[in-house]
Formats: C-alpha cells, sequence, structure tokens
C-alpha cells in the first residue's frame, strides 16, 4: 500500500521529533517517497541532514528557500503528495492549522495541500488536556483531518499522564487507513482468530497450532477500510489491532457464546478461527499426576459448530469460512461451503513452514457458492486479507 507513495512528513518542534527519524526510515523501507519539511524549532532537536540522508531528498527548512527543488513547494509538494503525517504536532502547530495560520513552510503548506493528513500530537499533559487545544483538535476533526490520539505513560519533562507520541506502529496503521479505499464504511464486520483450548485438567488442554495471524490481518485490514468490527479471538500473542472491539476467549462453547451473541447486527462475518472439534467430557478438578501411575482415559465429545450455526441462522449476513487442511484441500473446502451454507470459503493448506499454521504467508484458494473458484500464489496474511475483502466487497455489490 505505501509502495510508490509520496508521504510528506511534517516535523515539528517537540522532544518527540526523534521519532520522526525512525518513522522516515520505516516509509523508506515500505518504498515510499518521502519528503519532509521542517518547523524552525524542529531544527532544535534534529538536524535536516539527518532526514536529507534518510529520505533521499533535500528537506525543506524556510518559506523562500530553493533548496527544496521547485520554485513553489507549498504548491508543488501538495499537488503531488498521497497523504501528510504531522510528527510530533505541538500544541502550537495544531492551534495554527485550526485557525488558517500559514506563517512558515509548513502551515503554508498545509493551506494547498488537498491530500489527507494525519496529526499526530505529543506534548505535556497539562497542554495536551487544555480545553483549548482539545478545541482546536476537535476543529481539525471537522475540517477532515485525521488524529492519533496521544499515549499515556512517563514523559519527557518527569511527569506521567496522556500526551506521549503514539506508537509509531499505531501511527503507521494510521497511515494505512487514511490511504485505504473505505468501501466497508457503514459495514459491521465480526471475524474470529486463534485457536480454542479444551481443557482436561487445570493444566492441561487439547487445542492447534494456530496463532491468530490471519484473523487479526482480517480484523486490522477491515478496519483500514472503514468497517466497525468485532475481534472474537482465542488465546494468541497478538496484540489485537487497534480501533477494533476485542473479546478474548478460550473454549469453543466461550467463542459459540460470544459470536451468537453478537451475530445478529453484523453484515460481514469472517470464521478464521482453528476451533477444536472434541472436548473432554469430563474435567478434572485437580492435576492428573504422573506419579500415581495411571494413564487417564479421556472421552470426547463434540464442541458447538459455530460455522454451522451461522449458516442456518444467517439473515443476510455475508459469511465466510476457512478450511485449513491436509489432504483433498479443495475437495474437503467444497464440501463444507455447501454443508454449512456459506457464501465463500478460503481453503488452505496446513504442515508447509510457509502456508497455515503459524506462517506470516498463506496459499489459499477460494471457492464460492456460485461454483467459481480462484486460487492464488503465496502471499502474506495481510495480503490475503486484502483479497478476501475485495471479493465479499464485490459479493455485496453484485447481491
Amino acid at each position: 500500500m505505501l509502495k510508490n507513495k509520496e508521504i510528506v512528513l511534517g516535523v515539528c518542534g517537540g522532544i518527540a521529533a526523534y521519532k520522526a527519524v525512525a518513522f522516515t526510515r520505516y516509509l523508506v523501507k515500505a518504498g515510499s517517497r518521502v519528503r519532509v519539511v521542517m518547523t524552525r524549532a524542529a531544527e532544535r532537536f534534529v538536524g535536516p541532514m539527518t532526514f536529507e540522508a534518510l529520505s533521499g531528498y533535500p528537506v525543506w527548512t524556510r518559506m523562500f528557500d530553493r533548496r527544496a527543488g521547485e520554485a513553489f513547494p507549498h504548491i508543488a509538494w501538495a499537488e503531488s503528495a498521497n497523504a501528510v503525517v504531522i510528527i510530533p504536532a505541538t500544541g502550537n502547530i495544531i492551534g495554527k492549522i485550526a485557525n488558517g495560520i500559514a506563517d512558515d513552510a509548513l502551515t503554508t503548506f498545509l493551506l494547498a495541500v488537498s491530500a489527507p493528513v494525519l496529526v499526530c500530537p505529543s506534548m505535556n499533559m497539562r497542554m495536551y488536556e487544555n480545553p483549548r487545544v482539545q478545541k482546536n483538535m476537535a476543529v481539525l476533526r471537522e475540517g477532515g483531518m485525521h488524529l492519533v490520539e496521544a499515549a499515556s505513560g512517563p514523559l519527557a519533562c518527569g511527569e506521567e499522564g496522556i500526551g506521549r507520541l503514539a506508537d509509531l506502529e499505531t501511527i503507521m496503521e494510521g497511515l494505512m487507513g487514511i490511504l485505504s479505499v473505505q468501501d466497508l464504511s457503514g459495514s459491521h464486520v465480526l471475524v474470529t482468530a486463534g485457536p480454542t483450548r479444551e481443557f482436561m485438567d487445570p493444566v492441561r488442554f487439547v487445542s492447534n497450532p494456530s496463532t491468530g495471524k490471519m484473523g487479526y490481518a482480517l480484523a486490522r485490514v477491515a478496519k483500514r477500510r472503514g468497517a466497525e468490527v468485532v475481534l472474537v479471538s482465542g488465546p494468541t500473542c497478538l496484540s489485537p489491532p487497534q480501533g477494533v472491539e476485542f473479546i478474548g476467549v478460550q473454549s469453543a462453547r466461550e467463542m459459540y457464546d460470544a459470536v451468537m451473541g453478537r451475530v445478529t447486527h453484523r453484515s460481514i462475518v469472517i470464521k478464521a478461527a482453528a476451533v477444536c472439534d472434541w472436548r473432554p467430557t469430563a474435567v478434572y478438578d485437580q492435576k492428573l499426576k504422573k506419579a500415581q501411575g495411571l494413564i487417564p482415559e479421556i472421552a470426547f465429545e463434540p464442541t458447538p459448530d459455530i460455522l454451522k450455526t451461522l449458516g442456518e441462522a444467517k439473515t443476510g449476513q455475508v459469511l465466510v469460512g476457512f478450511a485449513a487442511e491436509t489432504e483433498n484441500v479443495t475437495e474437503n473446502a467444497a464440501a463444507k461451503l455447501g454443508a454449512k451454507n456459506l457464501d465463500m470459503i478460503v481453503a488452505n493448506p496446513v504442515g508447509s513452514v510457509d502456508s497455515g499454521f503459524g506462517a506470516d504467508t498463506n496459499q489459499a484458494t477460494l471457492l464460492f457458492k456460485d461454483g467459481d473458484q480462484q486460487s492464488l500464489p503465496l502471499y502474506s496474511k495481510e495480503r490475503l486479507a486484502e483479497i478476501i475483502l475485495d471479493k465479499v466487497v464485490a459479493f455485496r455489490a453484485k447481491a
């Protein structure tokens, strides 16, 4: 998404200016063309040469400085920019933008640009909570700019509270969001992810190797594209995507209850979780001791079939399932597609190091209820999530 995009980075005079250096590296590594415009105060914290070395382009620091590369950079840069990120955004710059003041290179450029702007505040907590600053930020939102809320924690002044620059990963996700087509705006999406655990005693359980990466990618991309997202997840080591309602569960029964309690108001349901098909019929209250010399006999019973129940109760939702298979991948997925009344199923082979459980990539075949199929090459799970959601949008357009 960021490859070949022109991103203008506005750097202001705050202690977090050094983090703009790392953000520049992120963007360049992602294939973006980065242009940097700095306020005079920002130069007191980070030198322009640092950004020039990382971006490969001259840095614009003065309104009438021709080193920026164009006679009128505030117009030329505004016309070519795909997005603008202001990091860190001080109370001063937020006030100027909110009131249409253009007295330096950055504020003049911002009056001319029509590309989406992401403002990333950073300041002392009392400054951040000042009613005037809050009002100015509200004005920016009302005017169509996007803000990344400041984080809480230790501040440079020694105090602790809200006002820290948000994590760079959060800012990057915000940038991806403003660059994404908002074709899921107004949609309510429910995604399941990760494994379930079926305990036999307080320390032992039956589970599977799912890491939740595919489901989390789907939730993250759906949020970027404007959807209201609920993510129901079994135990994983992943952090929930920003802006997503997160519900953590352990067992198949807990996932069933969480999904069925929220599915009514969802227009799209994507069940990417790897739910255990069986659970022990009895759960021991105490840990089974090896020293007892007995091998316990564990009987199993089926867990609730969440996907089948969703298919039977479907009332206009788009329902997407997953089939992780070790053999006859498309045949088994096709049978599941029909038996569970799905609109689409994602069939992927498991057992290899680059596809399925634990991998950052996935190889998949998409099967549709009209009989169509599409085999995809090996993609990152995030790229596969984008394709799956493209297909969901196209299906809804035809319905």
